[in-house]
């Protein structure tokens, strides 16, 4: 790819108060930048992280046959508090580390960009803010809470709170996980494997739809049996910290963008308060980020169109280049959603 600038960063915030009441110890938001800041400070797009995702999961969204071209834009991607990119259980020394990391909201997530945008950036405006799943819920974040920084939001398989089957099916992959008996409420000496591969295999049968099982899709990912592709999941999640996981499965669980100072519960005036031009855009398979749910928010959104991703392969259908056609929909969506932007 050739860019003018491509750096990897890590935004020293020193302590960071929270929203339930304690504070991160020498907060450390990490982000990638592609692409330079113009004069006018207009060309900023912000792609935050997904559940599990680092900042370079976003990548696939990048580039010179994308609308989110780096020579044009300033395209920031910063990682989830607690994913082990930024501040995290797994990276963090003293008594805040392992399980004793504290609670993260999405508010808390978006004020600590917010902070990156307006120290590092000079408080650039928003050209979008784009994610998928947790990264989209911090996009509909940002646009309730800073409607006159954003221009635009484009939102892929998420839906504003985390909806009560949401948040079950997350009690049953954390419940996978911790049964590990050398688990040990966090405080494990050596990875908790058979916890991990557990939660890995459970989370595959709600990644996808029951239609990408039926119709054989994961024959098109290069697996030859649905067999392969569980231990494919089983190993991409030994990869993973456990208390990151659980760390961030707490904040997707408590995630409403109206729980915070300002909405102060009220979930409707919060979505009333995205008045830029948003797409919301579901997978029609989501099983947990249903296409209802999302279209239900998007209702009451002022700027918000529902367009929902025709496709078999469940949430997955959302995700930076994982599924050919609905990538291709999601960049267009992208395209109409920027502004011209002098260079």
């Amino acid at each position: 790819m050739r860019v003018k600038q491509w750096l990897t960063e890590d935004f020293e915030a020193g302590d960071l108060p929270l929203y339930c009441g304690e504070t991160l110890r020498s907060a450390r938001l990490h982000y990638h930048q592609i692409g330079e800041l113009n004069a006018p400070k207009d060309n900023l797009i912000l792609l935050p992280t997904y559940y599990g995702g680092a900042a370079a999961g976003n990548h696939p969204w990048v580039g010179h046959n994308s609308p989110l071209d780096p020579d044009e834009y300033c395209i920031v991607i910063p990682s989830l508090l607690g994913a082990g990119e930024s501040s995290s259980p797994s990276n963090t020394p003293g008594e805040q580390a392992g399980p004793g990391f504290p609670t993260v909201s999405l508010y808390d997530n978006v004020m600590l960009q917010k902070r990156l945008v307006d120290e590092v950036f000079g408080g650039a405006s928003i050209a979008l803010v784009m994610g998928w799943s947790m990264g989209g819920m911090q996009a509909l974040q940002w646009g309730c809470l800073f409607p006159q920084q954003v221009c635009s939001v484009l939102a892929t398989c998420c839906t504003a709170r985390c909806y009560p089957h949401n948040r079950v099916f997350l009690e049953g992959v954390k419940a996978a996980l911790t049964c590990d008996q050398n688990f040990q409420g966090g405080h494990y000496q050596n990875p908790p494997e058979h916890g991990l591969k557990a939660f890995g295999r459970v989370y595959a049968g709600w990644a996808y739809s029951q239609a990408f099982f039926r119709h054989e899709l994961w024959r098109s990912l290069g697996f030859n049996s649905i067999e392969a592709l569980l231990q494919f999941w089983e190993q991409d999640h030994l990869t993973q910290d456990a208390n990151n996981l659980l760390t961030v499965l707490d904040t997707w669980q408590r995630g409403d963008i109206s729980d915070n100072p300002v909405f102060k519960g009220n979930y409707n005036s919060a979505l009333n308060a995205i008045t830029m031009p948003t797409r919301v855009m579901p997978s029609t398979t989501d099983l947990y980020f249903t296409a209802e749910d999302a279209k239900q928010d998007a209702r009451q959104m002022p700027g918000a169109a529902f367009d929902a991703l025709t496709s078999d392969w469940g949430h997955i259908a959302g995700g930076a280049g994982r599924e050919p056609q609905s990538h291709q929909k999601i960049l267009a969506a992208a395209q109409s959603l920027l502004p011209e932007i002098e260079p």
